[in-house]
């Protein structure tokens, strides 16, 4: 597989900035994926097969899955041939679920990524894969390995020095329009989101140009787009299903064998079909493809459930968004 990376050590270098008419192309297309938990849920082969024949049939420069994807034993080996089986470029991030029985470095050479964090070049736009999965004591931090980060909230995602200096680094070694993608998401659920999003202003403000444009998430399996200081932030819903944190009737949408093979069922609502967006880029702005599904019933209103989870929408939809650049 190849992969067209710019690590921590080549940020030093330069890029000339070129606009995407200027080189005969107007447009970079991919198809990005969150949460699918392959192994967890009865859908897992055919969620996942679906992604990669839509990407594959949309001709998409790349395909990136933002975290909690699969794991590494045998038995996820189909996940991981599915996802190999693209014929392009193909990037992932480390989710907090990805990091349960691994540590990054073992995960990282599992997955054949560049690092935990890393960036590459397409054209005119300069892509950064970010990794908020750290504890944060008061006192230092500590990377998320062997499901360690079941701590209070206030203790979880945060980014760690190193990677932000390194952040603000690579942001400065470009003059291409930037793309940002994390498990968790900058502008709401990362406990030091606030200092992240102000490297990214403050590379805006050096730039004298809108640098830094979008910044993808997933994570809390919810979709929603807002905008803070000039910069949007999507978050991409859970490819598979919305986790409830209460007993869903589960035993009603599969059977007893299903529920007692995928135990995650029994606190979540899946969807009836793969939720994943194509989206394309231009000079001027870009466009966001989304899905919709329905939920697999009993439906959340039927256990009690209103329209968000811990503030986050509950719905099964990745909306259709357009942003201007």
């Amino acid at each position: 597989m190849t992969h067209r990376i710019i690590i921590a050590a080549a940020a030093a270098v330069g890029f000339l900035s070129v606009p995407l008419t200027s080189i005969g192309r107007d447009s970079i297309t991919f198809a990005i994926g969150s949460d699918f938990h392959a192994p967890d849920i009865p859908a897992g082969e055919e969620n996942l097969s679906a992604f990669v024949n839509t990407a594959r049939d949309r001709n998409v420069d790349f395909i990136i899955e933002l975290g909690d994807f699969c794991r590494l034993d045998s038995a996820s080996r189909k996940f991981r041939d599915i996802w190999n089986s693209f014929p392009g470029d193909a990037y992932h991030v480390i989710g907090n679920h990805d990091m349960d029985s691994y540590n990054a470095d073992e995960y990282v050479a599992g997955m054949e990524m560049p690092g935990r964090y890393y960036s590459f070049d397409r054209d005119g736009f300069h892509f950064i894969v970010l990794d908020g999965n750290n504890l944060y004591d008061g006192t230092s931090y500590t990377h998320y390995q062997y499901g360690n980060f079941y701590r209070p909230y206030e203790q979880r995602a945060h980014m760690d020095p190193e990677q932000m200096e390194w952040l603000k680094d690579d942001l400065a070694s470009t003059d291409k329009r930037c793309v940002l993608f994390s498990h968790q998401s900058i502008d709401t659920y990362m406990n030091n989101g606030a200092d992240v999003r102000n490297i990214l202003e403050e590379a805006n403000r050096n730039a004298g140009f809108k640098k830094v444009v979008l910044a993808f998430s997933g994570h809390n399996h919810s979709n929603y787009t807002k905008e803070i200081n000039g910069i949007t932030y999507i978050q991409i819903n859970s490819a598979s299903y919305v986790w409830c944190d209460v007993p869903t009737r589960s035993e009603e949408r599969y059977s007893e064998a299903i529920n007692k093979r995928y135990p995650l069922l029994r606190y979540s609502i899946t969807y009836d079909k793969p939720l994943f967006a194509i989206v394309t880029l231009t000079p001027d702005g870009a466009t966001v493809e989304g899905r919709s599904a329905n939920f697999v019933a009993p439906l959340p209103s039927e256990i009690g459930l209103t329209d968000s989870i811990d503030g986050f929408p509950l719905v099964s939809e990745i909306a259709d968004t357009t942003v201007a650049f």
